[in-house]
């Protein structure tokens, strides 16, 4: 029985494969389909974790810029401010 929002899909593999996922959902206690759509479900958690370090890195080092070019303008008012 299908779980609510999947879809039905044919894929082709080699039957080295097909074996291995036979056997994996085997030990496991799932089936070979649920054995695939756990398999992609962490390679897709770990492609979105490479994207957000890619983003923080990226952003990371503009935020750092930014601080370092505000810095005097952020410091110069809260000096004027206790005054």
């Amino acid at each position: 029985m299908a779980v609510a929002g999947t879809k039905k899909v044919t894929i082709s593999m080699s039957e080295e494969l097909l074996a291995f996922a036979d056997l994996m959902a085997k030990k496991t206690g799932s089936t070979r389909s649920s054995f695939i759509s756990s398999v992609l479900n962490e390679v897709q958690e770990q492609e979105l974790e490479r994207l957000a370090s890619e983003g923080y890195r990226y952003y990371g080092s503009e935020a750092q810029e930014f601080a370092t070019v505000s810095g005097c303008a952020v410091a110069e008012a809260i000096d004027d401010e206790y005054r």
